[in-house]
């Protein structure tokens, strides 16, 4: 593929440049791809990961699943810099967005092999997370930019049109896979569900490819990038939009975890929307839906109105916008409130709040677009946008570290690692903390067992009291864990079940139960505590043998309502999904009788129960919401000076007096 080939300048004509259909189709089939798998990433992460493997393991915590999405999000939006880099300096717009797209197809391709020989299911996973990184990152900051190569003088009068074609793709793509997906993931399972996008991306590539010829490919700009970067005007530049994007960083940690925390909410709200009983990643279709009904209300009703009282210029929007922010995640914040009382909410708050973020999103990130184009030099556009980018990169870094650093250090480790013990007379040490051992099988044992590791406690010796014992069965399966807590940790539990079925099948609030529990200790005595988390889901806590919370040593007792649901009975022959299929296969008769629990198809309404050790969170609940929520409201608060002193150049630096903003800097969902 030899540049002299290929048009390397517009054409002189007035119509519509024929390599128009290919990139609008690629964007469209890109955008689909990537938010269809977004929007059932968290989903997979917690409910499906676990079940890819030949043994029933432990599923991933909701704060590692957070983690583990926001650290990918982060990738994301880093390899736009390189990307950039790359094309503007190296290969060219055309050559870097082919390749990085076949990258793309590969990632997808990753994902839906998950459970396949050669490699585990979460080295599967990040495979494919990585490879999708680098072809979203490199298509991003290039591929509108190519859009406008393709016009001239005597048709550039086309290129509205265009973009709004393009943006309509955007917007068609995400909305139609924020629908698609999730329900395919339910029914048909992660194989199908993430390997439809990457079909679809696989023929966008070669669609793209077919149009080369047609295309106009614009020369590298080459060393010129580099000498305009490093100048002191490119420096001070990005200085200057640093001390203003800083501050977006902190909106993008909340707004992208429309996609992790606000999806993991969702399953303890009430989603039945005009009677329709929609899955809990699907009501992220929300925000594309708003931005495209929202945009021209802002531009020729909100923002007209507001000017006539004060000038709105393009910082005060953004600051408007994160206040807006605020709002959105307080009301997510009011939400778990009455959950965390044993509420069943509506979905409904999730949708007041998407109207309140989604706005903030129109007005931090379209704004923020406006402004740092108009300030930026002409020869750095895509270098800016792509700083921009990359500040929406450290606003995930900061979510994911947060939920990397409330998480404790859970007895999962060992689970996860069973396999690994075969030697009685070895012993392995799991992060540094979890000294372990296999153990011969007692014939006491049920014939169930085929497995027992023991893992010395706190005081990190064998065959003392505060051992803990594992017991699993013939699919890898965890059957058992047994501490010297249970019998405390049942006793209290008898309480809040006698509690519970004498009061309407309603659990006691934290008050009443930990009053109803008051006097009971564990075996270093001291006092259980109880813990209200949802209208079915409550637990009971030892401190364990170091005397002190949210440490490795806690011995939990987690209990789970299994009601009785006549609606779930009626449908007891109805055709399993995918998920549901995959824990009968991997846990046989016990699989099925989890099923059919899970759907309400019980004699009566029941309380299940389980331990673990270790694993707590240390920041959860409404105590989560109200975390983000006050941070961004420092943050907003901050930015108040910023914005009425911020010296804005009145005029944009091509000198032509109007706002020439590349379409995809105005997507939908993350219009970054």
């Amino acid at each position: 593929m030899s540049e002299e080939k290929f048009l390397t300048i517009p054409p002189e004509t007035d119509k519509m440049p024929p390599g128009i259909p290919y990139i609008v189709g690629n964007e469209a089939a890109e955008r689909f791809s990537y938010y269809g798998m977004r929007a059932i990433l968290v989903v997979f992460l917690t409910e499906y990961l676990h079940l890819m493997s030949d043994k029933a393991l432990p599923a991933m915590s909701n704060a590692e699943a957070t983690a583990t999405y926001h650290t990918f999000a982060s990738m994301v939006y880093f390899f736009p810099i390189l990307g950039a880099l790359i094309s503007d300096a190296i290969t060219g717009k055309y050559k870097l967005i082919f390749w990085v797209s076949i990258i793309y197809c590969a990632g997808h391709g990753a994902l839906a092999f998950i459970g396949s020989p050669g490699l585990s299911p979460t080295n599967y996973m990040w495979l494919g997370l990585i490879l999708i990184a680098v072809g979203a990152g490199g298509i991003k900051p290039c591929v509108s930019a190519h859009v406008g190569d393709q016009f001239g003088k005597k048709n550039e009068h086309l290129m509205s049109k265009v973009y709004q074609w393009f943006y309509f793709s955007i917007n068609f793509g995400s909305t139609l896979s924020f629908f698609m997906i999730p329900w395919l993931l339910n029914w048909y399972g992660p194989h199908i569900a993430f390997g439809l996008p990457g079909v679809l991306m696989a023929i966008a590539t070669f669609m793209f490819w077919m149009g080369r010829k047609v295309f106009v490919h614009v020369p590298p700009a080459r060393t010129k990038l580099f000498e305009d970067l490093l100048s002191g005007n490119g420096i001070w530049t990005l200085v200057k939009l640093s001390a203003v994007f800083v501050f977006s960083s902190i909106f993008w940690a909340l707004f992208d975890q429309t996609s992790s925390t606000w999806v993991l909410q969702a399953e303890n709200m009430n989603r039945n929307i005009f009677g329709i009983d929609i899955l809990k990643s699907q009501i992220q279709i929300a925000n594309p839906l708003l931005v495209m009904m929202m945009i021209p209300i802002f531009q020729f009703f909100i923002y007209p109105t507001i000017n006539k009282f004060f000038t709105l210029t393009h910082l005060r929007k953004f600051s408007i916008g994160l206040f807006l922010a605020v709002a959105g995640f307080a009301i997510t914040g009011l939400a778990e409130e009455i959950i965390a009382k044993g509420g069943y909410p509506s979905i409904a708050w999730q949708l007041w709040a998407y109207v309140l973020i989604t706005a903030g999103e129109i007005m931090v990130s379209i704004t923020g677009l406006e402004f740092s184009y108009a300030q930026a030099p002409k020869s750095m556009k895509s270098i800016v946008m792509s700083l921009w980018l990359a500040f929406v990169a450290f606003g995930n870094v900061v979510t994911a570290q947060v939920n990397e650093y409330i998480q404790i250090p859970s007895i999962n480790a060992v689970i996860k690692e069973s396999k690994e013990f075969e030697n009685p007379e070895a012993e392995e040490t799991i992060d540094s903390i979890w000294k372990t051992r296999s153990e011969p099988l007692d014939t006491k044992s049920s014939k169930d067992v085929t497995k027992i590791l023991r893992v010395a406690g706190h005081d990190g010796d064998f065959n003392t009291d505060d051992d803990v014992v594992l017991e699993f069965g013939e699919f890898e399966n965890l059957i058992s864990i047994t501490t010297s807590e249970d019998e405390q940790l049942k006793a209290a539990k008898a309480l809040i079940d006698k509690s519970f079925f004498a009061n309407k099948d309603t659990l006691p609030s934290l008050e009443e139960g930990q009053k109803l529990i008051e006097g009971l200790k564990d075996t270093s005595d001291e006092q259980l505590n109880y813990e209200l988390l949802t209208r079915n889901r409550f637990e009971i806590l030892s401190s364990g043998a170091d005397k002190k919370f949210d440490t490795p040593w806690d011995v939990t007792l987690e209990g789970v309502v299994n009601r009785v649901d006549p609606e779930k009975t009626k449908q007891q022959e109805s055709e399993y999904t995918w998920r549901e299929k995959r824990i009968i296969e991997l846990k046989g008769e016990a699989g099925r009788k989890e099923v059919e629990t899970a759907r309400g198809n019980i004699p009566a309404t029941e309380i299940d129960d389980s331990i673990t050790v270790g694993g707590a969170v240390t920041l959860e609940g409404p105590a989560y919401y109200w975390f983000w929520t006050k941070l961004m409201l420092v943050t907003s608060i901050l930015f108040i000076p910023v914005a009425y002193l911020y010296p804005e150049k009145t005029g944009l630096s091509t000198g032509e007096g109007e706002t020439d903003i590349p379409a995809e800097e105005m997507e939908e969902g993350t219009a970054k």
